[in-house]
C-alpha cells in the first residue's frame, strides 16, 4: 500500500498544479495517435480487395482495436485513482457538462468499437484468433457452437453498431479537437496546457506550465 500512496502523492502533484500526470498525459496521446491510425486504416482497408492483403489489414486493425480497449481499461481505472486536475477555463457550467459528457462518450466508444470489430471477426467460421498489440493471443468469442443464420445476424448486428460507432467517432473527434483549439487561442486558459507533456527545460516542476488568463 505505501507504493500506491508514494503512487498518489506523486501524481497529485502535478493535478494540485492544474496539469494532468505524466502517466494521464501518455496515456492520452498514445491512445490519440492509434485512434487517428485506426480511423485511417479503417478507410484505406475498405477499398482493398477480397483477398490476403485485405485479411491482414484487417487482422492489424483489430490487434490495435483490443490494445485501444486494454488501454481504455487501464486509463479509466487511473482516473478512478487519481481524478483529473480542475482547470481554471472560466467556461459556463453547460460547457463542462458537454466536456465531460464527451469524455464519457470517447470511453463508450473506446470499449463498443474494438468489442464490435472482435464480434465480427469472430463470426466469421473458421474463428482464427487475435492478439492483443500483435503479442498476447486472444482467443475469439465463442460463436461456433450458433447455427450459420446466426453467425450471420451476429456479424450483420456487430458491422452496423461499429459503423455506427466510427461514425460517432467522427463526429466527436472535431468537436474534442475544436474545443482544444478554443480554450487554447480564444480563452488562452490552461486547459491545453494541461495535457501537454512537460518540455525538458529549467521549469521542470509540475507547475512549470501554469498559465494565467489575466497576463494573456
Amino acid at each position: 500500500m505505501k507504493l500506491l500512496d508514494h503512487i498518489r502523492e506523486w501524481a497529485v502533484s502535478y493535478t494540485k498544479e492544474k496539469k494532468y500526470s505524466p502517466v494521464g498525459i501518455w496515456f492520452h496521446w498514445i491512445m490519440a495517435a492509434l485512434v487517428l491510425f485506426q480511423l485511417g486504416l479503417g478507410w484505406i482497408m475498405e477499398r482493398f480487395f477480397v483477398g490476403g492483403e485485405k485479411l491482414s489489414a484487417y487482422w492489424v486493425h483489430a490487434a490495435i482495436g483490443l490494445t485501444i480497449l486494454f488501454l481504455a481499461i487501464w486509463r479509466g481505472l487511473w482516473r478512478l485513482f487519481i481524478p483529473d486536475p480542475v482547470n481554471d477555463s472560466g467556461a459556463p457550467e453547460w460547457q463542462h457538462t458537454v466536456a465531460h459528457g464527451t469524455q464519457y462518450a470517447f470511453y463508450t466508444l473506446f470499449a463498443i468499437l474494438p468489442l464490435s470489430g472482435w464480434a465480427m471477426w469472430s463470426a466469421i467460421q473458421p474463428a482464427q484468433p487475435l492478439s492483443l498489440a500483435g503479442i498476447v493471443a486472444v482467443p475469439p468469442m465463442p460463436f461456433y457452437d450458433l447455427s450459420p443464420a446466426w453467425q450471420y445476424w451476429v456479424m450483420t448486428f456487430a458491422e452496423s453498431v461499429h459503423v455506427a460507432g466510427v461514425w460517432a467517432l467522427s463526429l466527436f473527434l472535431p468537436l474534442h479537437v475544436g474545443a482544444a483549439l478554443k480554450h487554447h487561442f480564444w480563452n488562452r486558459d490552461d486547459v491545453v496546457r494541461g495535457i501537454l507533456p512537460d518540455i525538458p527545460d529549467d521549469e521542470t516542476s509540475p507547475g512549470a506550465m501554469q498559465h494565467n488568463p489575466q497576463e494573456a
